[in-house]
């Protein structure tokens, strides 16, 4: 795909693919709302504030390398591979909103 076509897959992923799934009865994700999401996975995807590596908004300025790598952990979040619970943590650890912010290693 090309970086257009990656950045409009994330998108999607973010805006309603992620949401809808976190709105399911049966799913016990800590967020769902579009914009959480789009922070967890864009941290990830930066190892720290997205917004310290990638000028805003996010969506215009992504490369092809970033788009992909949001589009791959979404993808992973959505089949359980990637635990949302540590990405979410992680990404609050980075930006300083837990009290203990003693994350573990792992990695997504």
């Amino acid at each position: 795909m090309d970086r257009d076509a990656l950045v409009a897959k994330y998108l999607e992923l973010t805006r309603e693919q992620l949401p809808q799934r976190a709105a399911a009865p049966e799913v016990r994700w800590p967020v769902r709302y579009d914009h959480c999401f789009q922070r967890i996975v864009l941290d990830h995807v930066c190892q720290g504030v997205w917004y310290e590596h990638i000028a805003k908004p996010a969506y215009r300025n992504l490369t092809a390398r970033q788009a992909a790598d949001a589009v791959s952990l979404c993808d992973r979040i959505i089949s359980g591979e990637a635990d949302l619970h540590w990405l979410n943590q992680q990404s609050l650890a980075w930006r300083g909103k837990l009290r203990n912010t003693a994350v573990s290693e792992r990695r997504f």
